[in-house]
């Protein structure tokens, strides 16, 4: 089973309840915002951040149904938990980790600050706290503690909580943050498989309403937050030239084969070696008068 978060951007109304909720799990400050004239319009701040690791970005589409002809599309953005991350591959400490569930986390206490996962991740997710003297990495690990630590209480008000009412509590407590907050249903938390069949029928049954792509069932070997939108990704900002496989799989068999070929290039230049120095040895006693 590999857990998901289904984005449905037609849904949203960027009231930026997900991002409030993230800072408050998460215990995060807030940031000091500006308007800065972008045509991003009121979306703060700008970008993720060590301070923000869940943001709803703001984007004005041309509409000639809208009033003005313009149109505000909402999406939250935050990190995408690859199936094959490539934060994770290049982490030389594994800081970072791609769970069986789905979610990857990240354990500061392993974290040397190499910041080689900034580089490595193509959705430029993870940020580094700058305002630190030895700055950790910080990104978006689908509040995995809550949902593998949520429990139900045996009791409510005294009573015995029926098994029914267990199995509610769970299902609302058992899931990230931003979804539990989220007023108009444009987040969804379940198993990737259900979602990506749940998305399928949402653009199946009404067409011209989507369009026909989810985002993230394919991009670089599939992530574990899948979009559904209106409006063409790369005019909500998302990079449409990633490709279906993931980076991780461009270095697999290069990887592969450096340790024989370091072992291989070793021998060779051993014997290389061995027979240099033989020849110098019958060089060197064949040479006239040199005692035997």
């Amino acid at each position: 089973m590999s857990l998901a978060v289904m984005i449905d951007t037609t849904k949203c109304i960027g009231c930026r309840s997900c991002q409030v909720a993230c800072k408050q799990w998460n215990g995060l400050p807030a940031e000091v915002t500006e308007l800065e004239g972008r045509s991003t319009g009121f979306q703060n701040p700008p970008a993720l951040s060590a301070k923000t690791l869940t943001l709803v970005s703001f984007r004005e589409i041309a509409d000639q149904a809208a009033p003005s002809g313009l149109k505000m599309v909402f999406a939250k953005r935050q990190c995408m938990h690859c199936q094959d991350p490539a934060c994770a591959s290049a982490c030389p400490v594994t800081a970072l980790h791609k769970t069986k569930e789905g979610p990857v986390t990240y354990d500061s206490a392993k974290c040397m600050g190499c910041r080689y996962c900034i580089w490595a991740c193509p959705f430029g997710v993870p940020t580094a706290d700058w305002d630190s003297l030895a700055p950790k990495i910080h990104k978006c690990t689908m509040c995995f503690n809550r949902v593998e630590q949520a429990e139900t209480p045996k009791t409510l008000n005294d009573q015995p909580l029926l098994p029914e009412a267990q199995e509610r509590f769970l299902a609302g407590a058992a899931k990230p943050a931003c979804v539990k907050a989220c007023t108009t249903g444009a987040l969804r938390f379940g198993e990737r498989d259900q979602l990506l069949a749940e998305a399928r029928q949402r653009i199946g049954s009404a067409p011209g309403k989507y369009v026909p792509h989810i985002y993230g069932e394919k991009e670089v070997g599939g992530t574990s937050v899948l979009y559904l939108s209106s409006v063409p990704f790369e005019k909500l900002g998302f990079r449409t030239d990633l490709g279906e496989r993931s980076y991780p799989g461009y270095s697999k068999i290069p990887l592969e084969i450096v340790s024989p070929a370091v072992m291989g290039m070793g021998g060779l230049l051993a014997a290389v070696y061995l027979i240099k120095r033989r020849k110098a040895l019958v060089a060197g006693s064949a040479e006239p008068g040199k005692k035997e």
